[in-house]
């Protein structure tokens, strides 16, 4: 063959998946499955640690199985990256290979109280207190406090630490371990836990014995691109992988945004807009996080990112779909919406498990204002789509007052779900006044992980894939900044009013 191929792991809040790629970016082969979100208690999100495991195995071979019916042999992979869900925790047992309980997802919000005792302990009484070490304020999006959680309220975590075999891990380390037998996680993955130190690209002893973690159950740091191990067993038995990062990074990495000021937003089940920043760790001012970006090597230098998480995106169409039955298939969103010409004044602000960016409120609830007898389910639903852009536009407008030298983002690289809508494109770039472009290649995380387990197996060098344009399609504003800048008002006073609820 002409082109290299390439795998990469996906494995997100939704589903597992397998994907080949040829180093020019085109998909040769996948497989999916949806994996199942677990809603024990309010607030409450889990998964099932041996499902994401046996799901990536599964889409693995079913891929596998498609590249031999296309005459390939699975041997012609080369390497293989993963892009995973972040901070989604997982503790597992080293002798029995088990884990010990369901895994607690980002979204999940049950250490709400935990985490305002932890604020409390703190010198200042701040959420921000430990932000020039991590970046990362004291919140339960991040791993330390769903971990502290567990180590304090599940027996089997607290025995098994007892006996000296505790593993802890994002779901990246996860999978690597049951993949390779290595137990190690990446620069990204690790700065997403609220234990990482970023100015020493190591695990914090100050952080660790704030939240009183145990150093010894945590994995081995390493870079973005390199080989980590290889497959145990199975289609790819003897095949390294050599690439991990969170999958926003991931999608950084996947548009190409190799410079100061690029930045890209992507539509998951949330909303997640990352701006590089180079190698200088910006600490915000304004709600943002400080993340790292990728560290294409472990001798190349580690770059930072602006981050704003946002807890609404897909997730309010499926809430449509599935709570409210107001549609069938994600795919009638947009035919609905365009049945009406604007949302008649109503505004849905669908923060089911609190605000993050930049409000950081984890008592926030849901709230749809404006309502009259002639309201439809058309408005509520255009409401909905309006919601995810103007959420994205306050990331934006964050980014920009943390940037030195008053840096403007002219263009917003897009991907995700969402943007198959193409009128959510249109509103996207109207609410927010910018370009947006969104790449030919939908599968833009697991292409980026597929573009770090190539450079991290040294088959293709960095400056080789930043020479490489990516296809695209743009959308432009068309309408007056004035109206834009009323709308923007009104959405943030809606958003004040979903704030302190859930006390």
């Amino acid at each position: 063959r002409a082109e290299m191929l390439i795998g990469a792991i996906d494995q997100g809040t939704s589903s597992s998946r397998f994907l080949v790629f040829e180093d020019n970016g085109d998909l040769v082969a996948s497989h999916q499955i949806e994996v199942r979100q677990l809603f024990p208690h309010p607030g409450w999100v889990e998964m099932d640690p041996n499902e994401l495991i046996s799901t990536v195995i599964e889409c693995i071979e079913k891929t596998c199985d498609k590249l031999r019916n296309f005459g390939i042999s699975p041997s012609e992979i080369q390497s293989v990256g993963i892009a995973n869900q972040r901070e989604t925790t997982i503790v597992w047992d080293s002798d029995s290979g088990q884990p010990l309980c369901n895994a607690i997802v980002w979204l999940d919000t049950r250490t709400s109280q935990l985490a305002q005792e932890y604020i409390d302990q703190t010198e200042t009484k701040s959420k921000d207190s430990f932000k020039s070490v991590a970046g990362l304020p004291i919140h339960p999006y991040f791993s330390a406090l769903k971990l502290r959680w567990l180590l304090d309220n599940v027996p089997a975590v607290r025995e098994c630490r007892e006996r000296g075999s505790l593993m802890f891990g994002t779901v990246d380390s996860w999978l690597m371990w049951k993949l390779t037998g290595v137990h190690c996680t990446d620069v990204t993955n690790a700065s997403r836990t609220l234990l990482f130190d970023l100015s020493t690209r190591s695990w914090s002893t100050e952080l660790c014995n704030f939240f009183q973690i145990p150093m010894n159950i945590l994995p081995e740091i390493r870079s973005s691109a390199e080989i980590y191990g290889y497959f145990i067993e199975g289609s790819l038995e003897g095949t390294p992988i050599a690439g991990c990062l969170g999958d926003q990074q991931a999608a950084l990495v996947g548009h190409g945004c190799w410079s100061l000021g690029d930045a890209k937003t992507t539509y998951g089940t949330g909303t997640f807009m990352l701006c590089n920043t180079g190698e200088k760790a910006i600490m915000s001012k304004n709600g943002l996080l400080t993340t790292v970006a990728f560290q294409l090597g472990s001798e190349s230098p580690m770059c930072f990112a602006l981050e704003g998480s946002g807890s609404i995106g897909g997730n309010v169409v499926r809430f449509l779909r599935d709570n409210f039955k107001f549609i069938k298939d994600a795919s009638e969103m947009e035919g609905l919406c365009k049945t009406v010409e604007d949302t008649d004044g109503v505004f849905f602000v669908p923060c089911f498990t609190g605000l993050y960016t930049p409000q950081w409120d984890p008592t926030a609830r849901g709230i749809i204002v404006g309502l009259t007898q002639c309201t439809t389910v058309a408005h509520i639903c255009l409401a909905a789509l309006r919601a995810v852009a103007f959420q994205c536009t306050e990331m934006l407008e964050a980014i920009e007052h943390d940037m030195e030298n008053a840096t403007k983002i002219q263009t917003l690289k897009a991907d995700g779900g969402m943007t198959a809508n193409t009128l959510f494109n249109e509103l996207q770039a109207e609410i927010a006044g910018r370009k947006i472009e969104t790449p030919r290649n939908t599968e833009i995380s697991a292409w980026g992980a597929a573009i770090a387990a190539a450079i991290g197996a040294r088959l293709i060098s960095v400056a080789d894939f930043g020479t490489r344009q990516a296809k695209f399609a743009r959308f432009e504003p068309k309408g007056d900044s004035l109206v834009r800048e009323v709308e923007m008002t009104r959405w943030k006073d809606a958003v004040r009013r979903a704030q302190n609820w859930q006390k």
